[in-house]
């Protein structure tokens, strides 16, 4: 029997969203017309979780601090019939050259300034980007909690979190997290083996996974151990579709139903992404991925 759930996910009062979801991070064209092009493509093609951060831009050769967050605000802003279509998710905490900061103080300023760049009233949904280990999670739960009382901020969730800190921060909560964004492909197992995906299931949230394809390497094969990738190839062969649709269906095919964040700037990568809702990705062929990427078989 197939894993992969092709119908939407649920994230709270935000309602459905798509198992694809446009990532925003190599999102640094100063093209404000392919920016919204590609918007399209990926709104037509029911990707309609837009997931962006206000440290995007300041890598991948982007302009700095905010770049990513501005282009979409303009994209938008050249279009506004685009704000109605989209769940637009974004993140804070991340404060360079201090690593993380997510003190009251910080984390308002920097809500306030995601709003002010993205040319929007409120925003869908916000996750805490890495966790402060230097702030109480008691005030960061304070903190989202009178954004979300202001309706600056409609639902809440969190990134690169272990299930510990998930927790330590949901119980400072009066209401649910709705996500979690793990790193997760089938080069990066942790989420299957750390508790994170455990979490989700016993608490609803939905997993947002960030680098399906490994940075393009699934793709490319750069880097990654030849056993690996022979399974990868032959599953493709199989489904008559390429290696990185494979891989992209691998990091659907978890019963936490995540949405899996494609990165690519490529508006026909975005439509050929649809291919892999299609897999057909059974059980021996997931435990086949998992034991060449870990290198043992399972006991």
């Amino acid at each position: 029997m197939p894993l992969i759930d092709p119908s939407p996910r649920w994230l709270g009062s935000l309602g459905e969203v798509g198992p694809l979801a446009l990532g925003q991070w190599r999102s640094t064209t100063a093209d404000v017309g392919a920016a919204g092009r590609l918007l399209d493509t990926a709104l037509d093609a029911g990707l309609t979780l837009v997931d962006t951060a206000d440290v995007y831009g300041l890598d991948w050769g982007g302009t700095g601090f905010g770049a990513a967050e501005e282009l979409l605000g303009r994209v938008v802003a050249a279009d506004p019939a685009r704000r109605d279509r989209m769940v637009l998710a974004t993140k804070g905490g991340i404060a360079p050259p201090t690593p993380y900061d997510s003190s009251p103080d910080a984390l308002r300023a920097a809500c306030t300034a995601s709003l002010r760049r993205l040319q929007t009233e409120v925003i869908d949904l916000y996750q805490i980007h890495r966790p402060d280990l230097l702030t109480h999670p008691a005030d960061v739960a304070a903190t989202l909690t009178d954004l979300r009382t202001a309706g600056t901020i409609r639902e809440v969730g969190v990134s690169n979190h272990t299930p510990a800190q998930v927790d330590a921060l949901q119980r400072h909560l009066a209401f649910p997290l709705v996500t979690n964004q793990p790193e997760y492909s089938a080069l990066h197992l942790d989420p299957l083996r750390d508790g994170t995906f455990d979490a989700c299931l016993r608490d609803g949230v939905t997993p947002l996974v960030w680098s399906p394809l490994a940075g393009g390497r699934l793709a490319t094969g750069d880097g990654v151990q030849p056993e690996l990738l022979t399974v990868l190839d032959d599953l493709a062969a199989r489904e008559g579709v390429d290696r990185a649709t494979v891989a992209l269906a691998f990091a659907l095919a978890h019963p936490s139903r995540p949405v899996a964040i494609v990165g690519t700037q490529q508006p026909q990568r975005i439509t050929s992404s649809l291919r892999a809702l299609d897999v057909r990705l059974g059980r021996a062929d997931v435990y086949a991925v998992i034991q060449a990427s870990e290198g043992v078989p399972l006991p």
